[in-house]
């Protein structure tokens, strides 16, 4: 089996603690915001049930903090670097 060369130009991805700051905020933030769209849409214009925009928040609250927690046992069980539990990512 003949080996694998990547070009000469190819940038390697360097994973440090900073990416692993970056990588959690990034997924709790667009946990957050998809889980207050979610609710806003059920609750207004498909009229599902009804929220306020604090019950709205808190629900996406829950669901970011469940990002959050998913994320740093990741690390704790997955790639250190990492808030996936993916390998290799």
């Amino acid at each position: 089996m003949s080996a694998f060369h990547l070009p000469e130009s190819a940038a390697t991805v360097v994973k440090t603690g900073a990416a692993y700051a970056k990588d959690l905020a990034e997924r709790t933030l667009s946990t957050f915001v998809v889980a207050a769209g979610g609710v806003a849409v059920a609750a207004g214009p498909a009229d599902m049930f009804h929220a306020s925009f604090w019950q709205t928040l808190g629900a996406a609250g829950v669901a970011a903090a469940g990002s959050l927690l998913k994320g740093m046992l990741a690390r704790a069980f997955g790639t250190k670097n990492s808030a996936s539990l993916a390998k290799g990512v």
